[in-house]
This record gives C-alpha cells, sequence and structure tokens, in this order.
C-alpha cells in the first residue's frame, strides 16, 4: 500500500498537467491568454472571486444561474456576453427570449463589472467576467477549478430568435448531438455538462409534459413511462398542472446546492428532470458513463472531465483582438 501512494500521487500530478496544458493549448487555438490581464488587470481574477464568494454568501442558490448564464451565453454567437444585454426599442435581446427567461444573476454580473471598472476601467470584457464567474460558482459549490483563459471581446448583437441554438430540455438525444456538434462539442461533452444540472432548480413547466398528457391523450395515466413511477408522484405533488410556470423543483433533491456526481445516481434512476437527462440513458456510450458514475466511485474522474469540457465551452466561437468591444455597462453596448 505505501509503495503505490508515490505512484496514485504522481497519476494525480498528471491527470492535473493534461488539464492545464488541454487548457492552454485550446485557449491559444482560440486566441486566449492565461495570462491576458497580467499587465493590464493583474487582480482580475482576485477581484471575481471575493466578489462571487460575497454574493454566494449572501445567495447560495445562485450557484447554479451563474454557471447556467455562461452556458447560454456561449451557446448563442460563442462566448460574447450577448446573453447580458438589454432588448432596445428595435430589437428583442436573448435575455428575453423564451429559453432565457428564467435565467438570474445579471445584477451579480454587472456587480462584479463595477468592481473591475473601479480597479481597471475599460479593460476586463463581461464575456471574460461570465467565465470566471462560472468557474468560482462552481469550485465555491465544492466543485472542480480549472484555468480560465482570458482575452474575450464582447459583442454588440443579441437577438432573441437565435436562442433556438440552446438545446432544450425536451430535446431527444439525437437532437442533443446535433446540437452539441454544432459548437464542435462532442457526446462525452454532452453527458458530462449534462452533470452540472448537479446545481440549481427548474421551473415545472419545463418539465410537467412529463407528468400530464405526455402523448396528448388527455388521460391522468398518459405519463412519461421513462420516469420512475414514485418520482413522478412526488413530482406532481409539487407541479399541480401544464400551466406550473411558477413552481420552484431542485434538479437533484437534496444536493441542489452542491456540486457532486449524485445528479448521475438520479439519471441512473430514471429521476432526471427533464427529457434531456432521460435521454442519456437511451444511448450505449453515454448510459455507461451514467452508470459509472452513478456507483459513487468516480467522482474525481468526473470532476476532470467536467472542468475539461468547460475549458472546450468557454472557447466557442469568441471575439478576439479588435473584434466586439468591452462594455462599460454589462447589459448596453457602447
Amino acid at each position: 500500500m505505501m509503495s503505490m501512494a508515490p505512484t496514485m500521487i504522481m497519476a494525480g500530478v498528471a491527470a492535473v498537467l493534461v488539464v492545464l496544458s488541454s487548457a492552454a493549448a485550446m485557449a491559444a487555438a482560440a486566441g486566449l491568454d492565461l495570462d491576458f490581464y497580467s499587465s493590464t488587470c493583474p487582480r482580475v481574477e482576485a477581484i471575481v472571486k471575493e466578489e462571487t464568494a460575497e454574493i454566494l454568501k449572501v445567495s447560495p442558490t445562485l450557484a447554479g444561474p451563474l454557471l447556467r448564464l455562461h452556458f447560454h451565453d456561449c451557446f448563442v454567437r460563442g462566448c460574447d456576453g450577448s446573453v447580458l444585454l438589454d432588448s432596445t426599442p428595435t430589437s428583442t435581446a436573448e435575455k428575453d427570449a423564451t429559453p432565457n427567461l428564467t435565467l438570474r444573476g445579471f445584477g451579480s454580473v454587472q456587480r462584479v463589472k463595477d468592481k473591475l471598472e473601479q480597479a481597471c476601467p475599460g479593460t476586463v470584457s463581461c464575456a471574460d467576467i461570465l467565465a470566471l464567474m462560472a468557474r468560482d460558482a462552481v469550485v465555491l459549490a465544492n466543485g472542480p477549478s480549472w484555468s480560465v483563459a482570458l482575452g474575450r471581446r464582447d459583442g454588440r448583437v443579441s437577438i432573441a430568435n437565435e436562442t433556438n441554438q440552446l438545446p432544450p430540455p425536451t430535446a431527444n438525444f439525437t437532437r442533443l448531438v446535433r446540437m452539441f456538434a454544432t459548437k464542435g462539442l462532442s457526446v462525452k461533452d454532452l453527458v458530462v455538462l449534462s452533470g452540472g444540472h448537479t446545481l440549481g432548480t427548474a421551473h415545472c413547466n419545463l418539465f410537467s409534459d412529463r407528468l400530464y398528457n405526455f402523448t396528448g391523450a388527455n388521460k391522468l395515466a398518459d405519463v412519461d413511462p421513462a420516469l420512475d413511477a414514485i418520482y413522478l408522484a412526488r413530482l406532481r405533488s409539487r407541479c399541480r398542472s401544464l400551466a406550473d410556470n411558477t413552481t420552484l423543483n431542485e434538479m437533484d433533491p437534496g444536493s441542489f446546492l452542491s456540486f457532486d456526481a449524485s445528479y448521475y445516481r438520479l439519471v441512473a434512476k430514471r429521476r432526471g428532470l427533464f427529457h434531456s437527462d432521460a435521454a442519456l440513458l437511451t444511448d450505449p456510450a453515454t448510459r455507461a458513463y451514467v452508470q459509472r458514475q452513478a456507483t459513487g466511485l468516480f467522482a474525481a474522474e468526473f470532476f476532470r472531465d467536467f472542468a475539461d469540457s468547460m475549458v472546450k465551452m468557454s472557447t466557442i466561437d469568441v471575439l478576439t483582438g479588435a473584434q466586439g468591444e468591452i462594455r462599460k455597462k454589462c447589459y448596453l453596448v457602447n
């Protein structure tokens, strides 16, 4: 046992180095840099982490929403902060489109931006702030950390109709794979990033079609057979109708404030909230990953995978160099 310890330690170090080298390679390919603000705003990461910690101390339920904001940003126009922009009299922005109406955390992002404007005026983009806050929210919820390459620029356009690029909770496996592939993300990224559902809550209307009138037969017994019957009854006791768009449900009951692998145990038991969660059991590769993580023996592996997939996602179609701008306010173009 003692003789194996150094080997295990070296393996762990090697895994970390692989993640770091992967992050650096992806960053370079996207035109980002791990040391982008080293001379212009050297305390950027410290400031973001300090403010995010203060925000989550008061509102711990924001960890999931901050992660979700980054995801929704990157899937539409790339990671350019377009999800943060307000609508104008002539254009409806992403944040006011149906898939984004339940997003939270906009004020928290602006709070961090204001702090950075005091320290380094006109320097740090809102897109970079989103990437850093998502990472810090996961870390502060006891999840993994990863290196965030910086240098994203903020986009000047936000169009509500373009949110059709967001994978909906009603999507089947084929559609999910296609939508992730469009963004350069693999089937493994799909099953790993779905693990982010360990954090946060969801409104009933995002999954209530699984509880009522599933096939349109309009019968009480017309439910999604892919959903565990006991869990279905529990959800029905909270979500009283298809029209309920106010009641919140923990996506990972009992653990929705903590980042862990328990999401996969729920999915393996057919207790994932969304169609998209259940879809992971319909493919051999993703089902195998779910079942492996459901054992509870490979959480460290999931953490490494999640970090790697987040690095990959955070480089989607970024604006760099002279593209875009550095907004003064995250909700307005300059």
